[in-house]
């Protein structure tokens, strides 16, 4: 499928330094479910869910990713397994086989470097990655895209959506338009069109709590965000709302380039109202887990060691660690560990904030995929 691909050719600043740039985000349809129907061909065409064990319902954890035809029942990855399971039980659930995917993403990954222009390359996760050529003419893209797809199913008998665009941003929504085995082409000149009726939570970075927020000042779509005074968004939002703003109006001069190396993956939680109830504690440090383990598996890394943050009312703040002897990526080892550690702040007093991290990572594909810094503060559910 391919949507907007009329041939067109922006115009050329007249400084002599000009380099066309145009974007692309590739990413893998369904890449984990996806995998286990090439291995397995008998489930092609049914719903398959990869993840926890459900356990007939009564399991815990969360899903990894699904088949599109598990998505037609409503399920999708970071859905509570049990939940899953209650939408479609009869589901093929399936255990996450990190050392497969992370082969089939080194594989995918050659291919998409050989396209890039020279290092302008940039994995974000295990199966989703940004590459810059030197054209700004629509056709040249086209046929770029056309060959990665082409490439990818006949090696790997994989589909990915493909997005281009003037700059990463566009490039990122693009890839999500059409999917699965979609190629959206967006033109410098077709970026605010293209963005404008979109709802808010397609900017990268906007998630559900922003997004309420936002909403709650009337601003529901990009072009509600683009027309809003710039200064109010930075008087409640910080520096994030320049950002937004810009995002907004088209304007990314994010560089397609490999990142420092990821050191942690983490999430945290801060409660609605300070608590010292155990129930409430261990269930919040059980789903801390679940999504900082989602962040561990989506960048293809191992841990070594587990680490709890907790902030008492007081705003008094301690950490706790512990490490293994060996890599590991078992969720349920990251949640016995977690709840081992919080255990010794329950009873002390009320807790405002709780977080997980995972760090001394390990990685095989020894390329950077994305960095999740301890304690960051943009909304990025």
């Amino acid at each position: 499928m391919m949507r907007n691909c009329a041939i067109q050719r922006t115009d050329k600043p007249p400084d002599s330094g000009y380099r066309p740039r145009t974007i692309l985000l590739v990413d893998m349809d369904g890449f984990f479910s996806s995998i286990e129907m090439v291995e397995h061909p008998e489930l092609v065409g049914c719903p398959v869910v990869v993840g926890a064990d459900p356990k007939e319902g009564a399991g815990r954890g969360v899903v990894s990713t699904c088949s599109y035809e598990a998505r037609e029942y409503g399920v999708h990855s970071g859905m509570p397994i049990t939940k899953a399971y209650r939408l479609c039980p009869d589901a093929r659930f399936l255990p996450v086989t990190m050392a497969l995917y992370q082969a089939v993403s080194a594989r995918i990954m050659k291919i998409l470097r050989s396209y890039a222009h020279t290092d302008k390359f940039q994995k974000v996760s295990i199966d989703e990655a940004f590459l810059e050529i030197t054209t700004d003419d629509s056709a040249d893209a086209i046929r770029v895209a056309q060959d990665i797809k082409k490439e990818v199913l006949k090696k790997e008998k994989l589909t990915c959506s493909i997005g281009i665009g003037p700059n990463k941003l566009v490039a990122k929504i693009a890839s999500d338009v059409e999917k699965p085995d979609g190629l959206t082409v967006v033109v410098h000149s077709e970026v605010q069109e293209f963005l404008d009726p979109m709802p808010i939570t397609k900017i990268p970075g906007i998630g559900k709590k922003t997004g309420k927020t936002l909403g709650d000042i009337g601003i529901e779509t990009i072009r509600n965000l683009r027309v809003y005074d710039v200064k109010k968004l930075v008087l409640r939002f910080g520096k994030w709302g320049y950002q937004m703003h810009d995002f907004a109006c088209g304007i990314d001069k994010r560089e397609v380039k490999e990142a420092p190396t990821v050191k942690s993956v983490s999430r945290e939680l801060t409660f609605d109202e300070d608590t010292a109830d155990p129930g409430v504690i261990y269930g919040s440090i059980d789903v801390l887990a679940d999504r900082t383990h989602r962040a561990l598996i989506k960048t293809g890394y191992q841990f070594r060691t587990v680490s709890v943050k907790v902030r008492f009312e007081d705003f008094n703040t301690h950490t706790r660690a512990k490490s293994i002897g060996f890599p590991g990526s078992d969720l349920q080892l990251v949640k016995n560990i977690s709840a081992e550690l919080v255990g010794e702040f329950i009873g002390e007093r009320k807790i405002r904030l709780l977080g997980v991290r995972l760090s001394n990572l390990l990685k095989t594909d020894t390329r950077q995929t994305s960095i999740y810094e301890f304690g960051g503060s943009v909304d990025c559910e």
